[in-house]
């Protein structure tokens, strides 16, 4: 148990990221019955994660602060905040619980406070420094994924806490908003550069790429949010409503345009380089962004009146369900498998 506390990768969150974007289409576009199971299990697993992180902080306190200047490991923080804000999403969509949210949206800021900048400044500070070439990846976009998952939470909340507080709940995420699209560029622009100015091998495209995507998904979702409060609930931000609309369809058209690309380099990854498809907690970035492609289509065709996107949220959704169930079958499998090495390490007669 120690062992696998003390290697449990920060990332791990992105698990509870995953399932609650699935749980929130499925009860949008898909059988609401499955949004409400993955509810009741993105519950347990968060419960179990946020205990095993505890854990870890507690025992091995000097890995855990060594990550946040681990260009690798290091943004994997940030699916700490992003996994709260999803979290607390689930509870107002789902099930109305809006105390719990509340609770989950403060956490989720504190979070945010306390880990970005934390990174960020260790990442900074880091001497020696690693190279470009091998160590910037999507999974540094996980930081604007945290900010806009706080934009759509405070969204979500301005609507069922009384107008005594949409001022304040709409003007913060539209800084947030704002700020992490900010964000997206720069790093965006030295993913790209990457990309196409160093070699590429089978094992330098690694799942989280799929952020690139994701990050403007949920953009897309939290801008979408935004024009629709823009109507009613938000009046200063009326005089916005044009500035929303341009900047969310940028936003989504970034996120469509890096879909057919990040499919290409999958199959190049995996058909005709035959990187071995195996199980890997990394994969949970993919299904995250799939998913949150499929919620931010279906709120921006009901903002902007696009109806017509419709089928395409639902086709998103489930094949973000279909591989939701795939990274979960390799999970099981994967601690199936550790289990029956460890028992059969225990069985085995001890040489003299």
């Amino acid at each position: 148990m120690r062992a696998l506390i003390r290697g449990l990768p920060p990332a791990y969150f992105a698990m509870v990221m995953a399932t609650g974007i699935v749980s929130i289409a499925a009860n949008e576009l898909g059988p609401v019955a499955i949004g409400r199971a993955l509810f009741d299990l993105n519950l347990m697993l968060y419960a179990a994660l946020a205990a095993l992180h505890g854990m870890r902080l507690a025992w091995f306190p000097r890995r855990c602060f060594a990550d946040l200047a681990d260009t690798t490991a290091g943004p994997g923080y940030f699916t700490w905040i992003a996994a709260t804000a999803v979290l607390g999403s689930q509870c107002i969509t789902l099930v109305h619980a809006e105390r719990a949210a509340t609770v989950l949206f403060v956490l989720a800021a504190a979070l945010w406070l306390m880990l970005s900048y934390a990174v960020f400044t260790a990442l900074a500070l880091r001497h020696p420094k690693r190279a470009l070439e091998t160590d910037i990846n999507g999974g540094w976009l996980l930081a604007v994924v945290a900010m806009q998952g706080i934009a759509v939470l405070a969204t979500h909340l301005a609507s069922d806490w009384g107008q005594s507080v949409h001022l304040e709940l709409h003007f913060a995420a539209l800084t947030l908003w704002l700020a992490g699209g900010m964000l997206y560029l720069w790093l965006a622009t030295l993913i790209f550069y990457r990309y196409y100015f160093f070699e590429l091998a089978p094992c330098d495209l690694v799942p989280t790429y799929w952020i690139n995507m994701g990050a403007m998904a949920i953009s897309t979702l939290a801008g979408s949010l935004l024009i629709s409060a823009s109507y009613a609930q938000a009046p200063f931000l009326h005089s916005l409503r044009p500035f929303l609309k341009g900047v969310t369809l940028v936003y989504w058209a970034g996120g469509t345009w890096w879909l057919p690309l990040l499919v290409i380099l999958g199959i190049w990854r995996h058909l005709i380089r035959r990187y071995s498809l195996v199980y890997d907690p990394l994969y949970w970035g993919l299904v995250f962004p799939l998913g949150m492609y499929a919620v931010a289509t279906e709120h921006m065709s009901h903002s902007m009146g696009l109806s017509f996107l419709h089928p395409v949220s639902v086709v998103f959704f489930y094949t973000a369900l279909i591989a939701w169930v795939v990274t979960a079958l390799g999970l099981v499998f994967r601690i199936a498998g550790d289990l029956r090495r460890a028992v059969n390490g225990r069985r085995a007669p001890k040489q003299d």
